[in-house]
């Protein structure tokens, strides 16, 4: 548990991460505790967390596209070129899935990536297979796609070319100003009705997104990276996501009103999620940062769960239930028609076609080869910084 080794509630914070330490995998058969053995080396290394590095192991995965049924998503397929994310985002929904590579959805999560360098030869197959139905892709929809490791990989916009040498509809979500490097791109495909871009903006408080989002770009940044898209031709919107009950709720409303004046079009919410070991990781980061609003802030997310800190069923997931989230429903609806904000139409499918002739080079780069491994807990690594 990250709250024991003599701290009380919460152990201290990690400068640059999102989290103080590694929960427990839910798939161990084993579990450890920390033990003082009169030395006091526990509590020494707590209090001097030393920094720890970004690697990044390769993923050799066979395919590009993951597919889902979800009703309540609103596409049924997505790209995600990494797994994991430096961000370090304390309330991801996605910290979770890093326990089925073997790693904490903690600090391994934001700090042990695996990267997918055949991404775009892969998609580029996929949709080449007979009988493929274009339908809109979402880039982002587990892990950001323009994390700080895409400036040096450019994974990103590898995977933009082939969907764009295709005709292919796509959504993408991101937290980083990084999606104006491919703003090139963008336009030629908005300019087709193939493209919209969400930027996840949770706050406007600088301290706040800082403690909340250790890595992710400043929401004046967002803002600006909205006001240029737009300027751009390319339709973007914004997702006040997640709101947290008691944290950045009150905010929501403005929020909205500086996507508008930004140039955004279109607005969504989310209410904060807490599925499996991310529970455990929020109670001792609110400890951490907000310790006298921590029991109200759960309090009041447990009024919006029936009672627990989740609720996973398809319809209330994402909008949770009770008086509480039916008046945050209200606010947002209230806010996006005073700012001229809807939630998007869809985009256009008809531009799909395969291209006569296939991209150059079918294989990685040369610096990806050596090494690689389909197993990302025994590849070869790259240490970031």
């Amino acid at each position: 548990m990250l709250q024991q080794a003599g701290f009380g509630s919460a152990p201290p914070v990690r400068r640059g991460r999102g989290v103080s330490g590694n929960v427990g995998n839910r798939f161990e058969r084993f579990d450890t505790e920390p033990f003082d053995d009169g030395w006091a080396t526990i509590l020494e290394e707590q209090l001097a967390p030393a920094a720890i590095a970004t690697t990044l192991t390769r993923d050799r995965s066979r395919s590009a596209l993951s597919w889902n049924d979800s009703p309540d998503l609103g596409f049924d397929r997505s790209v995600n070129p990494y797994r994991g994310c430096e961000h370090g985002c304390v309330y991801c929904y996605a910290r979770p899935s890093h326990s089925y590579l073997g790693y904490s959805p903690g600090l391994d999560f934001e700090t042990r990536l695996t990267f997918k360098p055949e991404i775009a030869q892969i998609l580029e197959r996929e949709l080449r297979r007979p009988g493929y139905t274009a339908k809109p892709v979402t880039l982002g929809s587990n892990t950001d796609p323009y994390q700080p490791v895409d400036r040096t990989l450019a994974l990103t916009r590898q995977v933009l070319e082939v969907l764009e040498r295709f005709g292919h509809p796509l959504s993408i979500v991101t937290k980083s100003a990084g999606v104006i490097r491919d703003i090139d791109i963008l336009g030629r495909m908005a300019a087709r009705g193939l493209v919209r871009v969400w930027l996840s903006i949770t706050t406007l408080d600088p301290v706040l997104a800082r403690r909340m989002e250790p890595r992710a770009a400043t929401p004046e940044r967002r803002l600006a990276a909205v006001t240029q898209l737009s300027a751009a031709g390319i339709p973007a919107g914004v997702l006040a996501a997640p709101m947290i009950p008691g944290l950045n709720d009150a905010e929501l409303e403005r929020i909205l009103a500086a996507a508008s004046t930004a140039g955004a079009a279109h607005a969504r919410y989310v209410l904060l999620r807490l599925p499996l070991e991310l529970r455990q990781m929020f109670e001792t980061w609110l400890q951490q940062h907000y310790p006298a609003r921590a029991k109200h802030v759960l309090n009041l997310i447990r009024e919006t769960r029936e009672g627990q800190l989740n609720d996973s069923r398809f319809g209330e997931r994402f909008r949770g239930t009770g008086p509480y989230a039916d008046l945050l429903s209200q606010r947002f609806r209230q806010a996006a028609l005073r700012n001229g904000l809807t939630e998007g139409g869809p985009l256009v499918t008809t531009h799909f076609a395969q291209p006569d002739v296939l991209s150059p080079g079918d294989a990685a780069p040369d610096r990806f080869r050596r090494g690689s491994t389909s197993r990302p807990d025994n590849g070869a690594q790259l240490a970031l910084f």
